[in-house]
């Protein structure tokens, strides 16, 4: 039965030709869209490592001061921020804080002691942050330990914590990475001393990438922190926004300050990063619409022009469910030459590489465009095969 299917619409291909080019363009947006869907919905399923609930980002504006006036005031704010009853506590941080959309990226070195062998590691998302921080944002810390004071002290080695990103990535087989040596271009080792979780500030959506943290102690002058990461205690609001900015614009003249909360900065990333699925989605739909109304049409007329035949296989023995069957059978069939041309086009992407997508995620998408576009087909074929069935031949033949 399933050969005589194919080969009867094989043989009417030129009539279904704009039909089956209808379907394989359906399949390959349809793809696109499933491989966006499954690729956000792989990394939201991952830990975000940290907890943004009470969480707040002070952002401060500085005069025209030196770099070691900008860093002694900044202590100043860090002080006046620990003094307010309402501040849980604060930790002094760069602009690349969670959910602001800026990030620092670099490259590391690191020699395998198994066998001596240097590697380097690229795209790490670097963070520089008072030791603070584990307090503030709640990090899990699964290996080793986080800073101490007495790491303010300089030695050989900067201390720095990984998450287990950035472990994985040195070490694949699962080995700890505490007490490895990192390098950078110009700057100290730095030896890890402990390992989080994770550390996503790019969001749940966006790609994992390995990170690396580094402590800004209040009397480092190195490096410059412009802003501030608060826990509050729960309740507080704009009253304690006002009492906060104040306090920055006292330090100093042409000194103020911005607050915004990290759950309104979520809001706003997940926002613009849905949007574009968002299109593509409404997209598909309107294709896929097109495409059930070609299958529904195709299908009365075949059943129009058909009447005849179907009441010569209903005189000979047929039953309805049988041509039920034969209809419902075409249009999968028609259905699979279509999905045929778009696999081979899709299985080019996880063959090739394309975008650095894992091949897992490809496959899922293949396997959900292709259900999907026989889930139409089947849904499409229901109501034009029950017609043919119900044709009675006394009537089909006197008709012809």
């Amino acid at each position: 039965m399933i050969r005589h299917l194919f080969l009867l619409m094989w043989n009417r291909r030129r009539a279904n030709a704009l039909l089956v080019v209808e379907i394989f363009l359906a399949f390959v947006v349809l793809f696109a869209v499933g491989t966006m869907g499954a690729n956000l919905w792989d990394n939201y399923r991952q830990p975000l490592g940290f907890g943004y609930e009470q969480a707040w980002q002070l952002n401060v504006t500085t005069g025209s001061q030196s770099k070691a006036e900008k860093i002694g005031a900044m202590r100043q704010v860090l002080a006046e921020m620990r003094a307010n009853a309402q501040v849980q506590s604060a930790a002094l941080t760069a602009s690349n804080t969670p959910f602001s959309f800026n990030n620092s990226q670099r490259g590391l070195d690191f020699t395998d002691p198994r066998d001596s062998t240097k590697r380097h590691i690229g795209s790490i998302n670097a963070f520089i942050v008072g030791p603070e921080l584990r307090e503030v944002l709640g990090l899990e810390l699964v290996a080793g330990r986080w800073f101490e004071p007495a790491d303010a002290v300089p030695g050989a080695n900067v201390p720095v914590v990984i998450d287990e990103g950035m472990q994985r990535a040195m070490y694949p087989d699962g080995r700890s990475a505490l007490g490895s040596l990192l390098w950078g271009r110009d700057e100290a080792p730095q030896r890890i001393i402990g390992v989080i979780s994770a550390y996503r500030t790019d969001g749940e959506l966006q790609e994992p990438q390995p990170s690396i943290v580094q402590a800004l102690f209040p009397e480092d002058t190195t490096f410059f922190a412009d802003a501030v990461l608060l826990r509050v205690k729960p309740g507080s609001g704009a009253a304690l926004e006002k009492q906060l900015t104040d306090d920055v614009r006292r330090i100093g003249p042409g000194w103020s300050g911005t607050i915004r909360t990290l759950p309104e900065m979520h809001t706003v990333q997940m926002k613009q990063l849905l949007t574009k699925p968002l299109l593509l989605g409404a997209m598909s739909v309107f294709l896929l619409l097109n495409v059930a109304l070609g299958l529904f049409g195709v299908l009365w007329l075949n059943i129009s022009r058909r009447r005849g035949e179907i009441g010569v296989r209903r005189a000979m023995g047929a039953t309805a469910g049988g041509i039920s069957g034969q209809v419902l059978g075409e249009i999968l069939v028609i259905t699979t030459f279509g999905l045929a041309l778009g696999l081979l086009v899709a299985v080019q992407f996880p063959l090739l590489g394309v975008q650095n997508v894992r091949p897992d995620i490809y496959f899922t998408a293949m396997l959900l465009a292709a259900g999907a576009l026989y889930l139409l087909a089947t849904v499409c074929a229901l109501y034009p095969s029950r017609l043919a069935a119900g044709i009675q031949p006394a009537v089909a033949l006197r008709e012809e």
